[in-house]
């Protein structure tokens, strides 16, 4: 049979370097879509490795989300009228407890001081007369009682006058951060603010603010905080005061507290029954700001020196548990066990092993089945793809993904 004219030009050689062309394009053609199969056609394997059982502290808690407030948070005025004389502070001011935060004039408050010691001075004199006088007739014996009546009026209005005094200095009732000023040098203020009179120093003023009226300040505190939850009626019964609660911020931040109250009337959100609870906050941690997000964990029973191990460690049928121990010549051998709480991911074993015994664990890890990873499956020679590399494209190799 003759060959085509246009092949009568090539000459031998090149016919054997086609050759090996073609071979080796089948060659690289066989192994990309016959040897280069998966190496497991299961979606997971086992990979067994060994803990030793360990003795921990297992506890049980109560876990719910809330916010962070500072516990000082007050509202203080002037008790006293007068103009405003100084104020050397501004909002963002932080104060101790006792720091002045403004004064008004005191004149008038002097005056009032003077005007009630010369009074109570007159009436001292007057009883003294009368005493001295007296001739213990029921007239005279009346007239002392109603004179010494009247000495103990105007010693307390001396004591209250004095107090005014006092009170025309207004210092922080705690230590904090001030959120409001509301007064200015040269204002001219009203004595009369309802509310409790506020610790500190020579302060006689209102730390609590009216509907009528805006406080003169607005102090919030930086060293002292709570936390308000709302827990469950199926969890509440496990809470209790002085329960400690392990908080943490978003950012991993991680302090303390205890709780300090628990509520007994619930309320209903959606149909969902809540009581509230109270948690203070132990110290002053860092990166506590009001209205903070906190999780926080009761703590309501913890045990320790446990003998636990890894969950995955242990086999339950019909009733009887068990775990792989490895013997002398490292083989795996059941053996049964006691088991008591589970707890996260750890199980308290009772009876049938000691502290430090090795236990096998089977763990899963992706398999390489449709995972795109690859089993190079020739026999002899070295294998690998002919130079040049896989088909454009490439495999995907051992990462769990799909290539595709």
């Amino acid at each position: 049979m003759k060959r085509p004219q246009f092949l009568t030009h090539i000459r031998p050689r090149t016919w054997v370097v086609a050759g090996v062309i073609v071979l080796a394009l089948a060659g690289g053609s066989i192994y990309w879509f016959g040897f280069a199969v998966p190496a497991n056609t299961k979606s997971t394997v086992a990979a067994p490795i060994t803990t030793a059982a360990s003795l921990t502290t297992m506890q049980k808690t109560v876990d719910s989300d809330g916010t962070a407030t500072p516990t000082v948070n007050d509202s203080v005025s002037f008790a006293v009228s007068g103009t405003v004389t100084a104020v050397p502070v501004v909002a963002g001011t932080t104060v101790t407890a006792g720091q002045v935060l403004a004064t008004v004039d005191t004149l008038s408050l002097d005056a009032a001081v003077l005007e009630a010691q010369a009074t109570l001075a007159t009436a001292k004199a007057k009883l003294a007369t009368s005493v001295s006088d007296s001739d213990g007739t029921a007239a005279a014996v009346a007239q002392i009682a109603a004179q010494t009546a009247s000495v103990a009026v105007d010693e307390a209005a001396v004591v209250t006058a004095q107090a005014a005094v006092a009170g025309a200095t207004l210092t922080a009732p705690a230590a904090g951060l001030v959120t409001a000023v509301n007064v200015a040098v040269g204002d001219v203020i009203s004595s009369g603010s309802s509310g409790s009179s506020g610790a500190g120093g020579a302060t006689t003023a209102s730390t609590a603010s009216t509907s009528t009226s805006t406080a003169d300040f607005s102090i919030v505190g930086t060293d002292s905080w709570s936390l308000s939850l709302a827990i469950g009626e199926s969890d509440i019964a496990n809470v209790a005061v002085n329960d400690q609660v392990e908080l943490s911020l978003d950012d991993g931040t991680a302090f303390f507290g205890t709780v300090q109250s628990v509520g007994i009337l619930p309320s209903t959100t959606s149909g969902a029954v809540t009581y509230p609870v109270v948690v203070a906050v132990t110290g002053d941690p860092d990166g506590l700001y009001d209205g903070v997000a906190v999780t926080a964990k009761i703590v309501y029973e913890r045990r320790t020196n446990v003998l636990t191990v890894p969950s995955a460690a242990v086999t339950t049928a019909d009733g009887v548990s068990t775990v792989k121990t490895l013997d002398a010549s490292g083989t795996a051998v059941a053996t049964t066990v006691t088991v008591g709480e589970t707890v996260g991911n750890v199980t308290e074993i009772l009876t049938g092993i000691a502290e430090g015994d090795e236990v096998v664990v089977v763990t899963f890890t992706p398999g390489s089945g449709n995972s795109g990873s690859t089993t190079d499956r020739q026999s002899g020679g070295s294998g690998g793809f002919p130079s040049g590399g896989p088909p454009s494209g490439g495999m995907t190799q051992g990462n769990g993904s799909n290539g595709g």
